[in-house]
Protein backbone atom coordinates (compact mmCIF):
# COMPACT_ATOMS: atom_id res chain seq x y z
CA UNK A 1 0.00 0.00 0.00
CA UNK A 2 1.54 3.46 -1.03
CA UNK A 3 1.31 6.52 1.70
CA UNK A 4 -0.45 8.94 0.73
CA UNK A 5 2.09 12.12 -0.05
CA UNK A 6 1.62 15.98 -0.82
CA UNK A 7 2.54 17.04 -3.54
CA UNK A 8 5.68 18.83 -2.43
CA UNK A 9 7.18 15.82 -0.33
CA UNK A 10 6.22 13.32 -3.60
CA UNK A 11 8.22 15.93 -5.93
CA UNK A 12 11.50 15.56 -3.31
CA UNK A 13 11.45 12.00 -3.46
CA UNK A 14 10.73 11.66 -7.20
CA UNK A 15 13.30 13.90 -8.41
CA UNK A 16 15.91 12.15 -6.11
CA UNK A 17 15.40 9.08 -7.83
CA UNK A 18 15.19 10.47 -10.87
CA UNK A 19 18.55 10.22 -13.79
CA UNK A 20 20.27 13.51 -13.33
CA UNK A 21 19.74 14.33 -16.91
CA UNK A 22 15.98 14.09 -16.65
CA UNK A 23 14.29 17.17 -17.86
CA UNK A 24 10.98 19.15 -18.93
CA UNK A 25 11.31 21.29 -22.26
CA UNK A 26 8.90 23.77 -21.67
CA UNK A 27 8.16 25.58 -24.94
CA UNK A 28 11.66 25.56 -25.96
CA UNK A 29 12.94 26.32 -22.16
CA UNK A 30 14.54 23.62 -19.95
CA UNK A 31 14.42 22.39 -16.24
CA UNK A 32 15.39 19.27 -15.02
CA UNK A 33 13.35 17.67 -11.67
CA UNK A 34 15.82 18.30 -9.40
CA UNK A 35 16.72 21.73 -10.18
CA UNK A 36 12.57 21.94 -9.95
CA UNK A 37 12.19 20.81 -6.54
CA UNK A 38 15.25 23.46 -5.40
CA UNK A 39 13.77 26.56 -6.92
CA UNK A 40 10.33 25.34 -5.34
CA UNK A 41 11.32 25.55 -2.08
CA UNK A 42 12.30 28.73 -2.86
CA UNK A 43 8.86 29.63 -4.59
CA UNK A 44 7.08 28.26 -1.96
CA UNK A 45 8.90 31.00 1.10
CA UNK A 46 8.50 33.74 -1.43
CA UNK A 47 4.80 32.70 -1.39
CA UNK A 48 4.79 32.79 2.65
CA UNK A 49 6.56 35.67 2.76
CA UNK A 50 3.93 37.59 1.31
CA UNK A 51 1.72 36.65 4.21
CA UNK A 52 0.15 33.48 2.38
CA UNK A 53 -1.34 30.83 4.38
CA UNK A 54 -2.35 27.82 3.62
CA UNK A 55 -5.47 26.99 2.54
CA UNK A 56 -5.85 30.39 0.49
CA UNK A 57 -6.21 30.43 -3.22
CA UNK A 58 -3.99 31.39 -5.94
CA UNK A 59 -5.27 32.43 -9.27
CA UNK A 60 -2.79 31.18 -11.88
CA UNK A 61 -3.16 33.12 -15.28
CA UNK A 62 -0.07 32.16 -17.43
CA UNK A 63 1.37 30.66 -20.41
CA UNK A 64 2.62 27.30 -19.86
CA UNK A 65 6.85 27.68 -19.35
CA UNK A 66 9.01 26.80 -16.60
CA UNK A 67 8.38 29.57 -14.57
CA UNK A 68 4.72 28.21 -14.26
CA UNK A 69 5.80 24.79 -13.10
CA UNK A 70 7.63 26.62 -10.36
CA UNK A 71 4.87 28.67 -9.18
CA UNK A 72 2.37 25.61 -9.30
CA UNK A 73 4.98 23.31 -7.27
CA UNK A 74 5.92 26.28 -5.35
CA UNK A 75 1.95 26.80 -4.08
CA UNK A 76 1.68 23.24 -3.68
CA UNK A 77 4.61 23.25 -0.66
CA UNK A 78 3.15 25.95 0.83
CA UNK A 79 -0.31 24.74 1.20
CA UNK A 80 -1.80 26.88 -1.01
CA UNK A 81 -4.77 26.11 -3.28
CA UNK A 82 -3.93 26.81 -6.99
CA UNK A 83 -6.76 28.09 -9.25
CA UNK A 84 -4.92 27.58 -12.92
CA UNK A 85 -6.90 30.00 -15.46
CA UNK A 86 -7.35 29.88 -18.84
CA UNK A 87 -5.43 32.86 -20.51
CA UNK A 88 -8.36 33.02 -23.29
CA UNK A 89 -10.57 33.59 -20.83
CA UNK A 90 -12.11 36.81 -21.63
CA UNK A 91 -13.20 39.90 -18.75
CA UNK A 92 -16.53 38.32 -18.07
CA UNK A 93 -15.04 34.58 -17.20
CA UNK A 94 -12.29 36.48 -15.97
CA UNK A 95 -13.50 38.45 -13.68
CA UNK A 96 -16.26 35.26 -12.32
CA UNK A 97 -13.13 33.09 -12.23
CA UNK A 98 -11.60 35.66 -9.39
CA UNK A 99 -14.53 36.63 -7.80
CA UNK A 100 -15.46 32.93 -7.46
CA UNK A 101 -12.54 31.27 -6.45
CA UNK A 102 -12.29 33.76 -3.61
CA UNK A 103 -9.10 34.35 -4.71
CA UNK A 104 -6.10 36.22 -2.20
CA UNK A 105 -3.68 36.38 -4.76
CA UNK A 106 -3.27 36.36 -8.46
CA UNK A 107 -0.03 35.52 -10.23
CA UNK A 108 -0.05 36.44 -14.26
CA UNK A 109 1.90 37.28 -16.96
CA UNK A 110 2.43 40.33 -18.00
CA UNK A 111 0.34 40.33 -21.34
CA UNK A 112 -2.95 39.30 -19.07
CA UNK A 113 -2.15 42.01 -16.54
CA UNK A 114 -4.38 44.80 -17.39
CA UNK A 115 -6.95 42.64 -17.87
CA UNK A 116 -5.99 41.37 -14.36
CA UNK A 117 -6.44 44.41 -13.25
CA UNK A 118 -9.57 45.85 -14.32
CA UNK A 119 -11.10 41.95 -13.55
CA UNK A 120 -9.81 42.01 -10.27
CA UNK A 121 -11.27 46.04 -9.06
CA UNK A 122 -13.65 45.55 -5.94
CA UNK A 123 -12.70 41.72 -5.35
CA UNK A 124 -12.92 41.84 -1.70
CA UNK A 125 -10.51 38.62 -1.02
CA UNK A 126 -7.82 39.93 -3.07
CA UNK A 127 -4.55 41.51 -2.15
CA UNK A 128 -1.86 40.35 -4.40
CA UNK A 129 -0.47 40.60 -7.74
CA UNK A 130 2.16 38.89 -8.69
CA UNK A 131 3.78 39.74 -12.65
CA UNK A 132 5.87 37.40 -14.72
CA UNK A 133 7.23 39.79 -16.52
CA UNK A 134 7.98 43.45 -17.18
CA UNK A 135 4.75 44.96 -16.03
CA UNK A 136 2.95 48.23 -14.75
CA UNK A 137 5.69 49.75 -11.60
CA UNK A 138 2.48 51.34 -9.93
CA UNK A 139 0.56 48.91 -7.44
CA UNK A 140 -3.21 48.71 -8.36
CA UNK A 141 -5.50 49.85 -6.46
CA UNK A 142 -5.96 47.83 -3.03
CA UNK A 143 -3.23 45.04 -4.26
CA UNK A 144 0.18 45.25 -3.21
CA UNK A 145 1.89 44.39 -6.67
CA UNK A 146 4.87 42.12 -6.89
CA UNK A 147 7.10 41.01 -9.58
CA UNK A 148 7.20 37.08 -9.57
CA UNK A 149 11.16 37.01 -10.26
CA UNK A 150 11.51 38.23 -6.38
CA UNK A 151 8.96 35.42 -5.14
CA UNK A 152 10.77 33.10 -7.32
CA UNK A 153 14.45 34.32 -5.84
CA UNK A 154 13.43 33.97 -2.55
CA UNK A 155 15.77 31.98 0.20
CA UNK A 156 14.14 28.73 0.75
CA UNK A 157 12.60 28.27 4.59
CA UNK A 158 11.32 25.79 6.99
CA UNK A 159 7.18 25.38 5.76
CA UNK A 160 4.92 23.86 7.40
CA UNK A 161 3.70 20.11 6.61
CA UNK A 162 1.04 19.68 4.05
CA UNK A 163 -2.14 17.24 4.63
CA UNK A 164 -2.52 14.95 1.40
CA UNK A 165 -5.80 14.65 1.73
CA UNK A 166 -6.12 18.61 1.66
CA UNK A 167 -6.86 20.54 -1.92
CA UNK A 168 -4.26 21.10 -4.11
CA UNK A 169 -5.77 22.62 -7.19
CA UNK A 170 -9.37 24.07 -8.50
CA UNK A 171 -9.72 23.22 -11.90
CA UNK A 172 -12.61 24.58 -13.57
CA UNK A 173 -14.79 22.62 -16.04
CA UNK A 174 -15.69 24.49 -19.47
CA UNK A 175 -19.05 26.04 -18.60
CA UNK A 176 -20.79 24.22 -21.87
CA UNK A 177 -23.97 23.48 -19.66
CA UNK A 178 -23.89 26.25 -17.13
CA UNK A 179 -21.61 28.63 -14.72
CA UNK A 180 -17.68 26.95 -14.81
CA UNK A 181 -17.62 24.64 -11.47
CA UNK A 182 -14.54 24.42 -9.79
CA UNK A 183 -13.26 20.94 -9.08
CA UNK A 184 -11.60 20.87 -6.12
CA UNK A 185 -8.60 17.77 -5.87
CA UNK A 186 -6.69 16.95 -3.34
CA UNK A 187 -2.63 16.22 -2.92
CA UNK A 188 -3.02 12.52 -3.22
CA UNK A 189 -5.43 12.58 -5.83
CA UNK A 190 -3.46 14.82 -7.94
CA UNK A 191 -0.16 11.56 -7.31
CA UNK A 192 -2.44 9.08 -7.45
CA UNK A 193 -3.70 10.05 -10.97
CA UNK A 194 0.16 10.25 -11.83
CA UNK A 195 1.33 6.72 -10.78
CA UNK A 196 -1.84 5.39 -12.18
CA UNK A 197 -0.69 6.70 -15.67
CA UNK A 198 2.59 5.22 -15.10
CA UNK A 199 1.42 1.48 -14.26
CA UNK A 200 -0.93 2.00 -16.98
CA UNK A 201 1.42 3.02 -19.78
CA UNK A 202 4.20 1.24 -18.26
CA UNK A 203 6.48 4.59 -18.67
CA UNK A 204 10.60 4.45 -17.39
CA UNK A 205 13.13 6.19 -17.25
CA UNK A 206 14.20 6.01 -21.05
CA UNK A 207 10.95 7.40 -21.95
CA UNK A 208 10.32 10.77 -23.36
CA UNK A 209 6.44 11.90 -23.06
CA UNK A 210 4.89 14.66 -25.32
CA UNK A 211 1.97 17.03 -24.72
CA UNK A 212 0.50 19.51 -26.78
CA UNK A 213 -2.70 20.52 -24.33
CA UNK A 214 -2.41 23.40 -21.38
CA UNK A 215 -1.29 23.30 -17.71
CA UNK A 216 -4.87 24.47 -16.95
CA UNK A 217 -6.16 20.97 -18.05
CA UNK A 218 -5.85 17.57 -15.53
CA UNK A 219 -4.72 15.80 -19.06
CA UNK A 220 -1.45 17.80 -19.23
CA UNK A 221 -0.60 18.52 -15.45
CA UNK A 222 -1.00 14.96 -13.75
CA UNK A 223 -0.69 12.61 -16.79
CA UNK A 224 2.27 14.07 -18.48
CA UNK A 225 4.55 16.35 -16.21
CA UNK A 226 3.71 14.62 -13.14
CA UNK A 227 3.61 11.26 -14.61
CA UNK A 228 7.28 12.41 -16.74
CA UNK A 229 9.07 13.18 -12.77
CA UNK A 230 7.28 9.93 -10.91
CA UNK A 231 8.80 7.79 -14.06
CA UNK A 232 11.57 9.67 -14.35
CA UNK A 233 11.35 10.27 -17.84
CA UNK A 234 11.91 13.40 -19.93
CA UNK A 235 9.18 15.30 -21.28
CA UNK A 236 8.84 17.64 -24.05
CA UNK A 237 5.77 20.44 -23.56
CA UNK A 238 4.22 22.48 -26.50
CA UNK A 239 1.71 25.45 -26.13
CA UNK A 240 -0.39 24.18 -29.27
CA UNK A 241 -1.18 21.03 -31.32
CA UNK A 242 0.21 21.61 -34.72
CA UNK A 243 -1.18 18.51 -37.26
CA UNK A 244 1.79 19.40 -39.94
CA UNK A 245 4.40 19.71 -37.41
CA UNK A 246 3.37 16.73 -34.86
CA UNK A 247 5.52 13.81 -36.23
CA UNK A 248 8.23 15.67 -37.20
CA UNK A 249 8.28 17.42 -33.41
CA UNK A 250 8.33 13.35 -32.23
CA UNK A 251 11.29 12.45 -34.47
CA UNK A 252 13.20 15.70 -33.25
CA UNK A 253 12.72 15.22 -29.77
CA UNK A 254 13.02 11.26 -29.94
CA UNK A 255 9.70 11.13 -28.46
CA UNK A 256 8.50 7.87 -27.33
CA UNK A 257 4.80 8.13 -25.70
CA UNK A 258 2.31 11.75 -26.11
CA UNK A 259 -1.33 11.62 -24.94
CA UNK A 260 -4.01 12.78 -27.08
CA UNK A 261 -7.99 14.25 -26.56
CA UNK A 262 -10.61 15.53 -28.49
CA UNK A 263 -10.20 15.51 -32.09
CA UNK A 264 -6.35 15.37 -32.32
CA UNK A 265 -6.26 11.57 -33.67
CA UNK A 266 -8.81 11.97 -36.57
CA UNK A 267 -6.77 15.16 -37.57
CA UNK A 268 -3.74 13.46 -37.61
CA UNK A 269 -5.63 10.54 -39.79
CA UNK A 270 -6.70 12.95 -42.09
CA UNK A 271 -3.18 13.86 -43.02
CA UNK A 272 -2.09 12.85 -46.49
CA UNK A 273 0.05 9.54 -46.05
CA UNK A 274 3.86 9.85 -46.29
CA UNK A 275 5.83 6.92 -46.99
CA UNK A 276 7.66 7.93 -43.49
CA UNK A 277 5.10 7.81 -41.57
CA UNK A 278 6.13 5.02 -39.69
CA UNK A 279 9.47 5.70 -38.97
CA UNK A 280 8.54 7.79 -35.84
CA UNK A 281 10.19 6.76 -32.25
CA UNK A 282 6.83 6.76 -30.59
CA UNK A 283 6.22 3.11 -29.73
CA UNK A 284 2.58 4.28 -26.99
CA UNK A 285 0.03 6.73 -26.80
CA UNK A 286 -2.64 7.21 -24.57
CA UNK A 287 -6.42 9.25 -24.36
CA UNK A 288 -9.27 9.48 -26.18
CA UNK A 289 -11.18 9.40 -27.83
CA UNK A 290 -9.91 7.60 -30.79
CA UNK A 291 -13.03 6.92 -33.47
CA UNK A 292 -13.27 2.77 -33.64
CA UNK A 293 -12.96 3.03 -37.66
CA UNK A 294 -9.67 4.50 -37.61
CA UNK A 295 -7.97 2.89 -34.55
CA UNK A 296 -5.91 0.01 -36.08
CA UNK A 297 -5.36 2.17 -39.21
CA UNK A 298 -3.97 4.31 -37.50
CA UNK A 299 -2.01 2.18 -34.85
CA UNK A 300 -0.63 0.62 -38.14
CA UNK A 301 0.18 3.80 -40.45
CA UNK A 302 2.19 4.98 -36.93
CA UNK A 303 3.65 2.24 -35.95
CA UNK A 304 2.52 2.57 -32.05
CA UNK A 305 -0.02 1.52 -29.87
CA UNK A 306 -2.91 2.94 -28.25
CA UNK A 307 -4.65 2.93 -25.04
CA UNK A 308 -8.44 4.53 -24.58
CA UNK A 309 -9.48 5.12 -21.43
CA UNK A 310 -12.65 7.21 -19.83
CA UNK A 311 -12.43 9.47 -17.28
CA UNK A 312 -12.73 13.03 -16.43
CA UNK A 313 -11.55 15.69 -14.24
CA UNK A 314 -13.49 14.91 -11.39
CA UNK A 315 -12.71 11.18 -11.40
CA UNK A 316 -9.95 10.60 -13.58
CA UNK A 317 -9.59 7.10 -14.86
CA UNK A 318 -12.47 5.12 -14.44
CA UNK A 319 -12.52 2.87 -17.28
CA UNK A 320 -8.59 1.42 -19.47
CA UNK A 321 -8.46 -0.66 -22.20
CA UNK A 322 -4.90 -1.48 -22.68
CA UNK A 323 -4.10 -3.75 -25.13
CA UNK A 324 -3.83 -6.85 -23.48
CA UNK A 325 -7.46 -6.41 -22.63
CA UNK A 326 -8.89 -5.05 -26.03
CA UNK A 327 -12.41 -4.34 -27.61
CA UNK A 328 -12.05 -1.65 -29.92
CA UNK A 329 -15.11 0.58 -29.96
CA UNK A 330 -15.27 0.59 -26.00
CA UNK A 331 -13.54 2.96 -23.80
CA UNK A 332 -12.77 -0.72 -21.83
CA UNK A 333 -13.52 -1.81 -18.30
CA UNK A 334 -13.32 -0.51 -14.56
CA UNK A 335 -9.95 0.65 -13.67
CA UNK A 336 -8.44 -1.09 -10.41
CA UNK A 337 -10.03 1.66 -8.46
CA UNK A 338 -13.15 2.35 -9.90
CA UNK A 339 -16.65 1.09 -9.92
CA UNK A 340 -18.42 1.77 -12.98
CA UNK A 341 -22.17 1.59 -13.42
CA UNK A 342 -25.42 2.87 -15.75
CA UNK A 343 -28.63 3.32 -14.32
CA UNK A 344 -31.41 5.13 -15.75
CA UNK A 345 -33.45 8.31 -14.18
CA UNK A 346 -34.00 6.72 -10.90
CA UNK A 347 -31.02 5.82 -10.53
CA UNK A 348 -31.73 2.40 -10.94
CA UNK A 349 -28.94 -0.28 -12.91
CA UNK A 350 -29.69 -0.56 -16.36
CA UNK A 351 -29.27 -4.48 -18.05
CA UNK A 352 -26.15 -4.75 -20.38
CA UNK A 353 -26.90 -3.42 -23.42
CA UNK A 354 -29.28 -0.87 -22.35
CA UNK A 355 -28.26 3.29 -22.21
CA UNK A 356 -28.40 5.33 -19.66
CA UNK A 357 -26.06 7.52 -17.34
CA UNK A 358 -22.73 6.43 -16.96
CA UNK A 359 -22.07 6.44 -12.90
CA UNK A 360 -18.82 5.83 -11.00
CA UNK A 361 -17.32 5.61 -7.32
CA UNK A 362 -13.63 5.14 -6.20
CA UNK A 363 -12.69 1.62 -4.82
CA UNK A 364 -9.79 3.47 -2.02
CA UNK A 365 -9.87 6.66 -0.83
CA UNK A 366 -8.16 9.89 -2.13
CA UNK A 367 -9.05 8.58 -6.02
CA UNK A 368 -11.62 11.52 -6.95
CA UNK A 369 -12.68 15.07 -6.21
CA UNK A 370 -13.78 16.37 -2.72
CA UNK A 371 -16.41 18.54 -4.49
CA UNK A 372 -17.50 21.72 -6.09
CA UNK A 373 -15.82 24.45 -4.84
CA UNK A 374 -18.37 26.92 -3.09
CA UNK A 375 -21.13 25.17 -5.10
CA UNK A 376 -22.23 23.11 -2.51
CA UNK A 377 -25.78 22.06 -4.27
CA UNK A 378 -24.19 21.15 -7.64
CA UNK A 379 -21.95 18.87 -5.41
CA UNK A 380 -24.99 16.96 -3.55
CA UNK A 381 -26.42 16.97 -7.20
CA UNK A 382 -23.58 15.31 -8.79
CA UNK A 383 -22.43 12.59 -6.13
CA UNK A 384 -25.94 10.94 -4.89
CA UNK A 385 -27.24 7.79 -3.96
CA UNK A 386 -23.44 7.19 -3.24
CA UNK A 387 -22.45 7.50 -6.78
CA UNK A 388 -20.71 10.18 -9.35
CA UNK A 389 -23.27 10.88 -11.93
CA UNK A 390 -20.74 11.42 -15.24
CA UNK A 391 -23.09 13.40 -17.02
CA UNK A 392 -22.54 11.36 -19.85
CA UNK A 393 -24.32 8.54 -21.38
CA UNK A 394 -23.31 4.71 -22.16
CA UNK A 395 -24.15 1.20 -21.65
CA UNK A 396 -21.99 -1.41 -20.65
CA UNK A 397 -22.03 -4.98 -22.64
CA UNK A 398 -22.28 -8.56 -21.42
CA UNK A 399 -18.71 -8.33 -20.46
CA UNK A 400 -18.54 -5.02 -18.86
CA UNK A 401 -16.83 -3.00 -21.55
CA UNK A 402 -18.07 0.27 -21.50
CA UNK A 403 -19.55 1.58 -24.48
CA UNK A 404 -19.55 5.89 -24.20
CA UNK A 405 -22.55 7.28 -26.20
CA UNK A 406 -23.13 10.53 -25.37
CA UNK A 407 -23.03 13.39 -23.21
CA UNK A 408 -25.98 13.66 -22.33
CA UNK A 409 -26.77 17.37 -22.90
CA UNK A 410 -25.36 16.30 -26.47
CA UNK A 411 -28.07 14.07 -26.97
CA UNK A 412 -30.07 15.44 -29.93
CA UNK A 413 -33.93 14.77 -29.35
CA UNK A 414 -35.69 14.78 -32.79
CA UNK A 415 -39.26 12.99 -32.79
CA UNK A 416 -39.51 10.72 -30.16
CA UNK A 417 -35.69 9.32 -30.82
CA UNK A 418 -32.46 10.12 -29.13
CA UNK A 419 -29.67 10.68 -31.58
CA UNK A 420 -26.25 10.46 -30.56
CA UNK A 421 -24.30 13.44 -31.97
CA UNK A 422 -20.96 11.03 -31.49
CA UNK A 423 -22.55 8.70 -33.89
CA UNK A 424 -22.88 10.97 -36.35
CA UNK A 425 -19.82 12.52 -35.92
CA UNK A 426 -18.43 9.18 -36.71
CA UNK A 427 -20.34 8.61 -40.01
CA UNK A 428 -20.02 12.22 -41.45
CA UNK A 429 -16.31 12.13 -40.52
CA UNK A 430 -15.74 8.71 -42.32
CA UNK A 431 -16.49 10.62 -45.99
CA UNK A 432 -13.25 11.42 -48.14
CA UNK A 433 -14.16 15.59 -48.16
CA UNK A 434 -14.74 15.78 -44.59
CA UNK A 435 -11.84 17.03 -41.92
CA UNK A 436 -13.69 18.06 -39.02
CA UNK A 437 -16.79 17.59 -37.90
CA UNK A 438 -19.60 18.52 -35.29
CA UNK A 439 -23.13 16.88 -34.68
CA UNK A 440 -25.94 19.21 -32.36
CA UNK A 441 -29.43 19.98 -32.20
CA UNK A 442 -31.03 22.74 -33.47
CA UNK A 443 -35.13 23.71 -32.99
CA UNK A 444 -37.50 22.00 -34.85
CA UNK A 445 -40.49 23.85 -36.46
CA UNK A 446 -42.80 20.64 -35.53
CA UNK A 447 -41.41 20.05 -32.09
CA UNK A 448 -38.09 19.18 -30.26
CA UNK A 449 -35.22 19.39 -32.47
CA UNK A 450 -34.03 18.50 -35.80
CA UNK A 451 -30.06 17.36 -36.79
CA UNK A 452 -27.18 19.44 -37.98
CA UNK A 453 -23.44 18.69 -38.59
CA UNK A 454 -20.71 21.84 -38.98
CA UNK A 455 -18.32 20.72 -41.60
CA UNK A 456 -14.53 21.87 -42.19
CA UNK A 457 -13.85 20.51 -45.87
CA UNK A 458 -10.57 19.05 -46.65
CA UNK A 459 -11.04 20.12 -50.26
CA UNK A 460 -12.48 22.50 -52.14
CA UNK A 461 -16.21 22.30 -53.78
CA UNK A 462 -17.00 20.38 -50.59
CA UNK A 463 -21.08 19.18 -51.67
CA UNK A 464 -23.53 18.44 -48.90
CA UNK A 465 -26.20 16.73 -51.21
CA UNK A 466 -23.30 13.24 -51.62
CA UNK A 467 -22.63 13.58 -47.55
CA UNK A 468 -25.82 12.81 -47.12
CA UNK A 469 -25.52 9.98 -49.95
CA UNK A 470 -22.74 8.82 -48.05
CA UNK A 471 -24.38 8.79 -44.82
CA UNK A 472 -27.75 7.43 -45.51
CA UNK A 473 -27.45 3.36 -44.57
CA UNK A 474 -24.57 3.60 -42.17
CA UNK A 475 -27.35 6.05 -40.32
CA UNK A 476 -31.04 5.18 -39.39
CA UNK A 477 -33.38 7.90 -41.46
CA UNK A 478 -34.47 9.81 -38.20
CA UNK A 479 -30.76 10.57 -37.68
CA UNK A 480 -29.57 11.93 -40.78
CA UNK A 481 -28.91 15.67 -40.47
CA UNK A 482 -31.20 18.28 -42.19
CA UNK A 483 -28.95 20.45 -41.70
CA UNK A 484 -25.01 21.02 -43.12
CA UNK A 485 -23.18 24.23 -42.71
CA UNK A 486 -19.71 24.59 -44.18
CA UNK A 487 -17.37 26.63 -42.30
CA UNK A 488 -13.27 27.62 -41.94
CA UNK A 489 -12.92 25.91 -38.30
CA UNK A 490 -14.40 24.20 -35.36
CA UNK A 491 -14.53 26.96 -32.13
CA UNK A 492 -12.31 24.51 -30.28
CA UNK A 493 -11.18 24.53 -26.15
CA UNK A 494 -7.48 24.29 -26.00
CA UNK A 495 -7.79 20.55 -25.19
CA UNK A 496 -9.46 20.19 -28.73
CA UNK A 497 -12.71 19.81 -27.70
CA UNK A 498 -15.63 21.64 -29.83
CA UNK A 499 -17.49 24.45 -27.92
CA UNK A 500 -20.95 22.81 -29.63
CA UNK A 501 -22.92 25.74 -27.58
CA UNK A 502 -21.24 28.50 -29.74
CA UNK A 503 -22.75 26.62 -32.76
CA UNK A 504 -25.63 25.96 -31.21
CA UNK A 505 -26.25 29.84 -30.19
CA UNK A 506 -25.43 30.92 -34.03
CA UNK A 507 -28.22 28.09 -35.07
CA UNK A 508 -29.11 27.51 -38.60
CA UNK A 509 -27.34 30.36 -40.83
CA UNK A 510 -28.39 31.96 -43.60
CA UNK A 511 -25.48 30.41 -45.44
CA UNK A 512 -26.88 26.85 -43.86
CA UNK A 513 -27.75 23.75 -46.71
CA UNK A 514 -31.20 22.18 -45.76
CA UNK A 515 -32.07 19.03 -46.89
CA UNK A 516 -35.75 19.29 -46.74
CA UNK A 517 -35.79 22.60 -48.74
CA UNK A 518 -33.22 20.98 -51.63
CA UNK A 519 -35.55 17.65 -51.39
CA UNK A 520 -38.65 19.71 -52.36
CA UNK A 521 -36.89 22.07 -54.90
Amino acid sequence: MTTAQALGDWLGQAAARAPEHATALVDGRRIGYRELDAATDRAAAGFAALGLRPGERVCVVMRSGTETLRVWFGLAKAGLVEVPITPAAGAYLMRYYLEHAGASAVVCDAEFEPLVRDCAEGIASLRHLIVHGEGAQASPGGLALHRLADVLAHPAGALPPVDPASAAVILYTSGTTGPPKGVLLSHRANVNLARHTVNLMGYTAADRLYSVFPLFHSNARFCSVMASIEAGADLVLDRRFSASRFWDTCREHGITAFNYQGAMLSILHKRPPRADDAENPVRAAFGAPCPPEIFEAFERRFGLTLTEIYGSTEVSIVTDMPPQRRRISTAGTASANYQVAVVDEHDEPVPAGVPGEIVARPVKPGWMFDGYHAMPEETVRSWRNLWFHTGDRGYLDDDGYLVFLDRLKDTIRRRGENVSSWEVERVVATHPAVAQVAAYGVPSELSEEDVMVAVVPSADGFDPATLITHCSGALTGFALPRYVRVVAELPMTPSQRVEKYKLRAEGVTPDTWDREAADDA
